[in-house]
């Protein structure tokens, strides 16, 4: 809300200088001079007020910014009499201004989506029957009903004979994973198959995924702020034009030299050159998927060196998918995948779906079955065109179907084995696993040539499974089995190397994301919390979207500097006219608005930047010690 009444602000100040600018111009043609002058300041004294106001807070922040040019012109403009040129600096500010809040502001919302993704009550036993009851009721002891789908609102343990957990959003792990009674299981987690009993053990707001909603609240509180481009010129040029004006005043002894130089130097190359810039930025990366979430971030994303990606969901498609098919007795590979996907057709446990998904992408025929019966965590049984079909783990299918559970010593760490029998023969295995997205190492390697110096991998899944997937990608370190507060500590560990991305799709990226100096969501198919918190999107589930954001990014940057750069030259040229008297302030007001045309039009060229067409940075050298892989959080 603050933002928002923040804008309609900005936007109200720059409607009533142009008002004030224009009716008072229309009074001066219509020969009301007289009429014309009140109508000028009444146009200028809100930008002004407004200026004033914000500069008093800058330098209560100990900042000091462009702002004070544009004050000390407007004010010096109008104790001499300069109304015309005052009005004139008052639009082109308030402009600038609105141009700025527009590409920053109503981009970052608040942490509503985190925070509704547990359910407000749960469903508790009492007396023998049900109640639904709010969290904050939740007393550890209590036994709950986690139904189907559910998301686990407290931490606690397994009451039930066994429980099927979708954890990837907390720790990263693709697969569901199966608890036995007394396991623990967190809140944040999702029930993927039936309906269990649990005994809470933390109340709500000291359970996971409280802590992981306080992570990320702190990491955005403690977040350093982005540099705005136009502040990193704001002093020199400051300086510089105090130091013309000054010395036209005493040289001269003519006061209204200095309010023509203040006028000619009022900064809007900077004022406005930079947001249109970035806003033209802005809405490029948007037309190739990713949503920046205004110019702060945008400019960051340009000197970005460090780059942290999550594996599941990220680097990995975050979804189990099948790598191979072993067949038995002469079945055909794909008779096995149809008759099991057939039968998984009347399961939801995440591995079912990916084997019917997998047997529709090969456009196999699926019936539908009969006499289905699911033994959650475990396997389904049932009729599929009149035979006996058993889908599920090695042993319990072989259990069924009088076998031993075959071996597979060399069976990939992340990897899972689906057993199909068919009419008490065991017809062949599934191998599945979340493999790498196609393309990714070519993917990092167009990102080294943008600039980044150092790719890591973090991520809560187990180590072997990390170095399985990413083998071969020459990531500048590896970092397995980490919770949410210590991928924070990397962020903040690897800052020491430059302006570091983060790169996550999971509710325990949030806090890293947040802690980061350019946050990136998967936003496709990623947690709302990893939205939320990010200052990037990726619209599509495609981690290439990087290389063309980044590439945008830069170009945009580039724009802008040589947008400020010609602009500010051109002001200083103007500044030194009107210092030696061949410009008046309305002169030099107009001359002005010839230069932000033209730094204005130079800086809508982002709108025409095409990735790959942008003059790429040479690739960086080697890292010393690229190959080592770490597990220290810290290290």
């Amino acid at each position: 809300m603050e933002q928002t009444t923040s804008d309609r602000l900005k936007t109200a100040i720059l409607l009533l200088a142009v008002a004030g600018l224009v009716t008072g111009l229309a009074a001066y043609v219509a020969g009301r001079g007289d009429l014309a002058t009140p109508l000028w300041v009444a146009g200028v004294v809100p930008a002004l007020t407004a200026l004033v106001i914000e500069i008093l807070r800058s330098i209560g922040r100990g900042e000091v910014g462009l702002d004070i040019v544009a004050a000390l012109s407007m004010t010096a403009a109008l104790i001499f009499g300069e109304t015309l040129a005052a009005a004139v600096v008052a639009v082109m500010y308030s402009g600038g201004t609105f141009l700025e809040s527009f590409a920053e502001g109503r981009a970052r919302r608040e942490m509503h989506d985190l925070l509704s993704r547990v359910p407000r009550t749960a469903t508790r036993h009492l007396n023998g029957g049900l109640e639904e009851v709010p969290l904050d009721q939740i007393a550890p002891g209590d036994r709950l009903l986690i139904r189907q789908g559910d998301v686990v609102p407290v931490d606690g343990t397994v009451a039930s004979d066994a429980a099927f957990l979708d954890t990837s959003a907390l720790t990263g792990e693709s697969l569901p994973v199966r608890l036995v009674p007394g396991g623990a299981a967190m809140s944040g987690s999702t029930n993927a198959g039936e309906a269990f009993d649990l005994t809470a053990t933390r109340i709500a707001r000291d359970s996971t995924y409280a802590g992981i909603v306080r992570l990320v609240e702190e990491a955005q509180r403690s977040k350093a702020p982005m540099s705005r481009l136009a502040d990193q010129w704001s002093l020199g040029f400051l300086a510089v034009t105090v130091a013309i004006a000054f010395a036209a005043w005493w040289f001269t002894g003519d006061p209204i030299r200095a309010v023509a130089v203040l006028v000619v130097a009022t900064p809007c190359p900077l004022i406005l050159a930079v947001p249109v810039a970035l806003v033209a930025g802005l809405s490029r990366a948007a037309h190739y998927g990713v949503l920046i979430k205004g110019a702060g971030p945008l400019e960051t994303m340009a000197r970005i060196r460090t780059l942290i990606l999550d594996k599941t969901g990220t680097l990995t498609d975050g979804r189990p998918q099948i790598v191979s098919i072993d067949s038995h007795d002469g079945m055909s590979k794909d008779e096995i995948l149809r008759l099991a996907a057939a039968l998984d057709q009347a399961s939801k446990h995440p591995v079912a779906q990916a084997i019917v998904a997998a047997a529709k992408a090969r456009r196999l025929a699926l019936p539908v079955p009969s006499e289905v019966a699911e033994i959650p965590g475990e396997g389904v049984i049932g009729q599929v065109e009149g035979r006996k079909v058993i889908v599920g783990g090695d042993a319990f299918v072989a259990a069924r179907v009088g076998r031993a559970a075959d071996d597979f010593p060399a069976l990939d760490a992340g990897s899972v084995l689906v057993a199909v029998a068919v009419d008490g023969r065991m017809a062949g295995h599934l191998v599945m696993s979340d493999p790498l997205r196609d393309g990714t190492a070519a993917m990092l390697d167009g990102l080294r040539q943008q600039g980044i110096t150092r790719i890591l991998l973090a991520t809560g899944d187990r180590a072997d499974v990390a170095e399985r997937v990413t083998e071969g990608l020459h990531l500048d370190g590896l970092r397995a089995g980490l919770t949410p507060d210590q991928k924070v500590l990397l962020v903040l560990a690897e800052r020491k190397h430059g302006p570091v991305m983060m790169v996550g799709d999971g509710v325990n990226d949030a806090p890293a994301l947040a802690a980061a100096d350019v946050g990136v969501a998967m936003g496709a198919r990623g947690a709302a919390a990893s939205a939320e918190a990010a200052d990037v999107v990726l619209l599509v589930d495609r981690v290439d979207r990087l290389r063309p954001g980044i590439e945008i990014a830069r170009a945009s940057r580039r724009i802008a500097v040589e947008s400020v750069v010609a602009g500010i030259g051109l002001s200083v040229l103007g500044m030194i006219a009107a210092a030696y008297g061949y410009l008046t302030p309305v002169q030099g007001a107009l001359l002005q608005e010839v230069i932000d045309v033209a730094v204005i039009l130079n800086a809508l060229r982002a709108l025409r930047i095409t990735p790959g067409a942008t003059a790429a940075s040479p690739p960086p050298a080697a890292v010393p010690g690229q190959a080592r892989l770490s597990k220290d959080p810290t290290a």
